[in-house]
């Protein structure tokens, strides 16, 4: 890896670093990370996630996904919002996710929170979309220098402290920077990874919301 960032895997594909060539993280790599996202529900879930990740590992998170989309009803945000007491000791008790109350009980505030971003933007893809950073804001070459030197961005510290204001938690300007180099709303594959070109062609066919 080097200074580039970039390994080689066993299919003799260049790609970044982070995976470590494990087999189901270098798959949410190849055909996740990156790949614009405007559906509503995933934004929602991958945001939530974020949230949950935060002092952890990714990849820990990533294999208790589907363990998590059972405990938050698929992050349905319109059935999340509902969730009660119950639901929360519910959540506490189940070993198959993270038991941190203050995370789930962030992610049932974060449900309600959404519905009122969907009721004035119309969606939430709209409003994150809204927020992509422009050109100016991206540097001409993406390498592993830029990624090591900026955990944040301006996009990102400006979308969390738009979040925070609307009341939503575990919303900091790393977590949301991850949500949006994951959501595709840049393309933070590193130079010489085969997936920059791929996101890239994806990203710019996008119609955005």
């Amino acid at each position: 890896m080097a200074e580039t960032g970039i390994i080689t895997g066993e299919d003799g594909r260049d790609r970044c670093f982070w995976h470590g060539n494990l087999p189901e993280y270098q798959r949410y790599h190849d055909e996740e990370w990156g790949r614009p996202v405007v559906n509503d529900i995933r934004l929602f879930e991958k945001i939530c996630l974020e949230g949950f990740q935060s002092g952890l590992s990714w990849l820990t998170i990533l294999r208790k996904r589907e363990n998590f989309r059972a405990a938050f009803a698929g992050f349905d945000f319109e059935k999340v919002a509902r969730f009660d007491e119950a639901d929360i000791e519910r959540c506490v008790a189940d070993a198959g996710i993270i038991r941190h109350r203050g995370k789930i009980v962030s992610t049932i505030n974060n449900a309600r929170r959404a519905i009122e971003l969907r009721d004035e933007f119309g969606s939430l893809s709209r409003y994150f979309w809204s927020h992509e950073p422009g050109a100016a804001e991206r540097p001409k070459v993406f390498d592993f220098a830029h990624l090591r030197a900026n955990p944040t961005t301006p996009a990102s510290v400006r979308i969390s402290k738009d979040l925070k204001k609307r009341g939503w938690t575990f919303v900091g300007p790393t977590t949301v920077y991850a949500f949006m180099q994951a959501m595709g709303l840049v393309n933070d594959h590193i130079e010489g990874c085969y997936c920059r070109k791929e996101v890239e062609a994806m990203r710019c066919a996008l119609v955005r919301p």
